[in-house]
């Protein structure tokens, strides 16, 4: 049955609207984004068909182009949406630490660096260059490793702090 068929408040663009996001299960925030891609079947079934698919939103969202498309059955359009939602949601949660906060404390580090950092399955050494006052003013992707280790070489960390005019380095 199509979604424009069922009761108004349990559509899920209508229930967002009524009752917030954290109303929607995942497969109804899932399908604000997804249309079906098969005939009667409703794009909160599709939803639900990818989440089985791949086991949790995470590794729905994580999921490379091939594979969603492919071995799922999702479709370009989707697939191109979610990677949209996934990256403005990255830079929502990046944003306050690149515009005007300071680095105060570790916490604010991890938020920014996990918005970064995240998505990717294997090592990644990389730093965050600070200005005197702690501001973010440079994030460089240094390094890559393999799934538990990656090689670093400090004079690259050092060009890179001396090209950002760096006061301070981080790193996670």
């Amino acid at each position: 049955m199509a979604i424009s068929d069922w009761p108004l408040m349990e559509r899920p663009r209508e229930k967002l609207l009524a009752k917030g996001p954290a109303a929607l299960s995942d497969a109804e925030l899932l399908a604000i984004f997804i249309h079906s891609h098969r005939r009667g079947s409703s794009a909160v079934d599709s939803a639900r068909r990818l989440l089985t698919e791949f086991g949790s939103l995470r590794r729905l969202l994580d999921a490379d182009r091939d594979s969603f498309y492919v071995d799922a059955g999702g479709g370009v359009v989707a697939f191109a949406q979610l990677q949209a939602a996934l990256e403005i949601s990255c830079r929502y949660l990046e944003s306050p630490l690149i515009h005007n906060s300071v680095i105060a404390k570790p916490e604010d580090t991890r938020r920014y660096l996990l918005a970064k950092l995240g998505r990717y399955q294997r090592e990644v050494f990389a730093c965050l260059f600070l200005d005197n006052r702690h501001r973010v003013i440079g994030f460089d992707e240094l390094f890559f490793g393999t799934i538990d280790a990656a090689t670093v070489h400090p004079r690259e960390i050092v060009k890179r702090a001396l090209h950002h005019n760096a006061a301070a380095v981080t790193r996670p």
